[in-house]
């Protein structure tokens, strides 16, 4: 091991035991000796770490491996759209879903998602908590391998470490932190994250920008591929040609941004944050750092080419996850030149780890809240006291992961598309029906388990199905699923008894 690797060795390791520090600190606090201390933090979250922590949670790798890579090879129109979609969506989310989801979940004493369907709608037989609970394992499952397997990659491309070695030493971390910390520590450490995901960007755009040549001979470089800077058309890498971005493509790739309105570890921190008049401050602080960290990651995938080009590195292999490595790549040949830079590098290096754990914790999270709280209590009823609870929820975290690693054994996955799916998959279930249950005094229990199912079942129909029919059906899978989804609520909705006065009231009461 060279010395430049030593000193990144030595910042990745002081980072990491930082963060466990961070989740022994809130368990001696008692922060997660409770199920609404350890799922929701008390709802005590302050403006700065709500906001940060969502959005770092939300970024996860996909922000400094998958968005570069896509850019990298294919320029600027899918990304740009998407980098659009979810820009706005983050800002509506914050403006409209969050205060009222916060009041409700408090009025009605709910702490996790299916808990707050089976109370919005007083459902006795916890139908919803069960659908919603399973909806969650299904998806952040493999949500959270993506971001198991970022680690693995990180470590295997730096140091030559093996793969599944590094994933799973980087698993029992993420494990370690949350199981001690739960939520309170999760969202600090994903304030901190969030710092380094920044370092990290604006390092690598300035060291990017020098090794490539100068910002003229990178976008003179990305000028000679055809469509590479036209967001309406984008770089066919296959043919070296111009790519056609048609309105219904940007309507596609811009449906990302629905995904927000479903998405259970983002919606957890509104119900968590304090004071609902601090959203306003968190909805400006999330708005503007996720479009300032979209925006500088897309151009590292434009000036990683140029990097290329020059020669500073290989030309990354664009059939498979290659690409997504660029940034570690620039961190790598960062890291040769001297001590300061070495230093650079590993916190650069510790940012992309800290976008993997930022969203992998998180979900694990969710996702044991769902099967603790909602599965084994409110659909099987088993009874347990609070030590119990908590030894449940702590078991199930460290259950998921385990299934999570197996699924991200294979080390050719590729981040973006594993996000991509998992997004649309919550986005279409949850998304329509959190805004129904929201805005809609006239939703009711069966058209939110309509609308649950249809957009669980069309997500897998339309991606693996209808969408390979080419043509108009070659959509983002969220757009259709999320329609039909909301389709179903309304209509069956309508079609089945109105919600009883105490349903009704409640929902009077919160929209006072």
């Amino acid at each position: 091991m060279t010395s430049a690797q030593v000193i990144i060795v030595v910042t990745i390791v002081a980072y990491l035991f930082g963060m466990l520090m961070i989740g022994v600190i809130f368990s001696r606090q008692g922060a997660a000796d409770t199920s609404d201390g350890f799922y929701i933090g008390g709802r005590s979250l302050g403006p700065l770490v709500a906001a940060m922590s969502a959005e770092a949670s939300d970024m996860s790798s996909w922000l400094l491996m998958g968005l570069p890579g896509l850019a990298y090879f294919a320029g600027v129109a899918e990304v740009g759209w998407t980098a659009i979609g979810l820009a706005v969506g983050t800002y509506l989310n914050f403006l409209f879903v969050a205060r009222i989801l916060r009041r409700y979940s408090e009025r009605i004493g709910a702490f996790t998602i299916p808990d707050f369907f089976a109370r919005r709608y007083n459902d006795r037989e916890n139908t919803l908590s069960l659908i919603a609970a399973l909806i969650i394992i299904i998806f952040f499952v493999p949500y959270t391998a993506s971001g198991f397997k970022a680690v693995g990659t990180l470590f295997n491309s730096l140091f030559g470490m093996e793969y599944h070695l590094a994933m799973i030493m980087g698993a029992v971390i993420i494990v370690a932190y949350t199981t001690m910390g739960g939520f309170l520590a999760v969202s600090t450490t994903d304030l901190i994250q969030s710092i380094f995901m920044t370092i990290a960007l604006i390092v690598i755009v300035f060291f990017g920008i020098d090794k490539a040549g100068g910002f003229g001979t990178v976008m003179e470089n990305a000028r000679q591929l055809p469509g590479y800077l036209n967001i309406m058309q984008g770089y066919d890498v296959t043919s070296g040609t111009a790519s056609s971005y048609s309105f219904l493509s940007v309507c596609s790739t811009m449906a990302w941004g629905l995904g927000y309105f479903g998405m259970p570890h983002i919606l957890l921190r509104f119900m968590a944050i304090r004071d609902e008049k601090e959203l306003v401050l968190s909805r400006r602080i999330a708005s503007v750092w996720v479009v300032i960290s979209m925006g500088v990651a897309i151009l590292i995938g434009i000036i990683g080419y140029s990097v290329s080009v020059a020669g500073e590195i290989p030309m990354l292999n664009t059939s498979s996850a290659e690409s997504e490595t660029i940034i570690m790549q620039i961190a790598n040949i960062m890291s040769q030149h001297n001590v300061l830079f070495a230093i650079l590098a590993g916190i650069i290096l510790a940012g992309i780890l800290a976008a993997t754990m930022s969203t992998a914790d998180s979900q694990l999270l969710a996702a044991a809240s769902s099967v603790s709280e909602d599965l084994m209590q409110g659909f099987g009823r088993i009874k347990l006291d609070q030590r119990g609870k908590m030894i449940a929820a702590r078991a199930t975290v460290i259950a998921i992961a385990a299934v999570a690693i197996i699924l991200a054994w294979n080390p050719n996955s590729s981040v973006f598309r594993v996000v991509s799916f998992a997004w649309a998959g919550f986005g279409a279930t949850f998304g329509p029906t959190m805004l129904l249950a929201l805005f809609w005094r006239r939703s009711n229990r069966q058209g939110t388990i309509a609308g649950l199912v249809v957009g669980g079942v069309m997500i897998f129909v339309w991606k693996f199905g209808i969408a390979r029919l080419g043509g108009l059906f070659a959509i983002y899978e969220l757009l259709p699923a999320f329609l039909l989804a909301l389709a179903a609520d309304v209509i069956v909705s309508l079609l089945t008894k109105e919600p009883s006065a105490v349903i009704t009231t409640t929902f009077d009461e919160v929209h006072q």
